[in-house]
């Protein structure tokens, strides 16, 4: 192996390459909601039929999360990244030449079967390349990489369409994602046993592991489930309502939301590092590191009740701002909660962990974005907002009462569940 690519700075070249698939994943899953009011009037849907829309992606999505998370501990993080990485680019570039509604839920169906690759393959990566007090920043520099997308999402989106068309804004992160793909294909390796054996991961090729059916079994599995199913729906109602929120109650316009769009997407990120970063940070004080997760996790939920003021304060400054501090509570969450999943669970199991965790975060966004769809034409938005307050307070008790480090009781054969 030759000097530049020593198996410490190797990793910091895969941690690369994670965040800028993560960037593209979401850049790809944002399209459409930047382009609401766009793809409403070409395809001739109102808010339900854009509902509809999101639910395609979130249903197939939701649907094939925890195979992917198998699929990962299966197969492994370099194989499963590429072929994600793949598939969901060519469902994004297909998306650029649809002519119907049908055509283009196809297409983001296609998308959500192939998205949640992704994260566990990330998670996977991250666990057994790096040692534990490095852990929770490089998971949060990977995912990081989604809210990057999301920021920049807006004004490229906004840019393509208004200098090219809507097609472009589909077509041209699709490619970028291909060509990602190809370089994962040549630079990624598993970890040579010293770095496996720092990250505390060695385990995952002597065979500690929980079987599937003992997983379920598991406390810590439920609480992180059942977490994740209550907060997701914050997340996703950023991603996918908010810029048309901007547009059609705040009054910006496609050119607005590309320039102030992005805000409180950079606030989420910041919020979802520097928190990392500070949860590693009581682990190196002596925390013990699922109480630091947990310490984080909980703090981060006290304010995420300020969410209700939304409708309350109509102008579009306040909206940005309050959804500065939601999005830094989401990312705080989504970045610290896979880290929990890595302090509770051995290295064998957590892609499945978090493929199943992610399922169940994506069916709550899906039973709450059928609600979002129908409240928005009958009741207003004042409902919304005062549900979205208080599922982060609901799912820190939650995760606080029923996570703990899980062990298996006896080590079972390498074939997995």
């Amino acid at each position: 192996m030759t000097n530049w690519l020593k198996p410490e700075r190797r990793r910091w070249i895969i941690l690369a390459l994670v965040f800028a698939a993560m960037v593209l994943n979401y850049v790809d899953r944002q399209i459409v909601s930047v382009l609401k009011p766009t793809l409403k009037a070409e395809f001739g849907i109102d808010d339900r039929g854009y509902a509809t829309l999101i639910n395609v992606f979130v249903f197939c999505y939701a649907a094939t999360y925890a195979v992917a998370g198998w699929l990962v501990d299966r197969f492994g993080a370099g194989r499963m990244m590429f072929w994600g990485v793949l598939a969901w680019s060519s469902a994004s570039l297909a998306s650029g030449f649809t002519r119907t509604f049908g055509q283009l839920a196809v297409c983001r169906g296609l998308l959500g079967i192939s998205e949640p690759t992704t994260f566990p393959s990330q998670l996977r990566t991250v666990t057994i390349w790096f040692p534990p007090a490095l852990r929770a920043t490089a998971n949060s520099i990977c995912a990081a990489g989604s809210t990057i997308g999301a920021i920049i999402a807006a004004p490229l989106v906004a840019w393509l369409t208004l200098n090219i068309s809507w097609r472009a804004a589909f077509v041209v992160p699709a490619l970028l994602g291909l060509g990602v793909a190809v370089l994962w294909r040549f630079l990624y390796r598993d970890p040579p046993a010293e770095i496996a054996a720092q990250a505390g991961a060695a385990e995952a090729g002597a065979g500690a592991r929980f079987t599937w059916g003992q997983l379920w079994r598991t406390r810590s599995l439920w609480g992180i489930l059942l977490s994740r199913f209550i907060t997701d729906p914050v997340w996703y109602f950023c991603l996918f309502w908010l810029p048309g929120y901007l547009q059609e109650q705040s009054g910006f316009t496609l050119a607005q939301v590309g320039l102030f769009g992005w805000i409180p997407f950079l606030f989420a990120d910041v919020g979802g590092v520097g928190s990392s970063m500070f949860s590693d940070r009581l682990v190196k004080r002596g925390f013990e590191p699922l109480r630091a997760r947990k310490f984080t996790l909980a703090g981060a939920a006290i304010v995420a009740p300020l969410c209700a003021l939304t409708p309350h304060i109509p102008q579009p400054v306040a909206t940005l701002a309050i959804f500065c501090v939601v999005g830094a509570v989401c990312l705080t969450w989504l970045f610290n909660l896979g880290v929990v999943v890595a302090e509770c669970f051995p290295a064998a199991n957590v892609g499945s962990v978090w493929g199943i965790a992610g399922a169940f975060g994506a069916v709550g966004a899906m039973c709450f974005n059928a609600y979002v769809g129908e409240a928005m034409s009958t009741f207003g938005s004042a409902t919304i907002f005062t549900a979205l307050a208080f599922l982060h307070p609901l799912g820190a008790i939650v995760l606080c009462l029923m996570t703990r480090r899980e062990r298996p009781a006896a080590a079972p054969s390498l074939r997995p569940a």
